[in-house]
């Protein structure tokens, strides 16, 4: 499979992009920091011909919809601040909207937070009053991102972690469709993460659902 990794120089950037050529996909890795970011472990050998460096700018429209066109799935793991002043995960989940539609590539994950999930049937956590306000600002930047997938008319999926931890896959963590998982510890590892992107992948389970994450 051909993708394209935006937010790719990230915590959980790098590790979508070491696991995807582990698993012989063919990666784009999009970012301004990609050429010196390093990505591949010693003797790595023949993976490096799956790994094109992308050096670009996510609000450019042009350099986007090249990185984009011809991959057959994007995977968003663009970050920003956590205090609302930064909108890079909703102008840059725009324009990558955008030029995903105009290069007819139809599947997408991104990557939200906790907050997006469902409280309950009628409100997601981040609207309840006693969502801790340190998270509120950028909870509700990850509620557009959300909303705007969702009228995208793409095939997205968007896994909301809580805390993420600068660890490796363990293969052993919990998920659960549009709510928290039963067994939510409030931590993932960024490895974990990873793996269950690039598993959803190629499983395409959660077509058009948030995704809740723990270890």
């Amino acid at each position: 499979m051909k993708l394209i990794i935006f937010g790719a120089t990230g915590l959980v950037g790098k590790q979508l992009v070491q696991q995807a050529l582990f698993n012989r996909h063919h990666v784009k890795a999009f970012g301004r920091n990609v050429f010196t970011t390093d990505y591949l472990p010693t003797g790595s050998g023949g993976e490096t011909e799956n790994l094109e460096l992308v050096q670009g700018a996510l609000f450019d429209e042009g350099e986007v919809y090249k990185a984009i066109k011809g991959c057959d799935a994007v995977i968003s793991a663009i970050g920003g601040s956590m205090d609302g002043t930064d909108k890079t995960r909703t102008l840059g989940m725009k324009n990558i909207i955008k030029q995903m539609q105009k290069a007819g590539v139809k599947r997408i994950i991104g990557i939200g937070g906790l907050g997006v999930l469902n409280a309950d049937e009628n409100s997601l956590l981040v609207d309840k009053d006693d969502y801790p306000p340190e998270y509120k600002a950028v909870g509700f930047e990850h509620k557009k991102a959300f909303e705007l997938l969702n009228e995208s008319g793409l095939d997205w999926t968007f896994v909301c972690p809580p805390n993420i931890i600068n660890e490796g896959p363990t293969g052993s963590y919990s998920t659960n469709a549009n709510y928290p998982p039963e067994l939510n510890n409030y931590k993932i590892n960024a490895g974990d993460l990873a793996m269950f992107i690039l598993n959803e992948l190629q499983k395409n389970e959660y077509v058009k659902q948030r995704i809740g994450i723990s270890n």
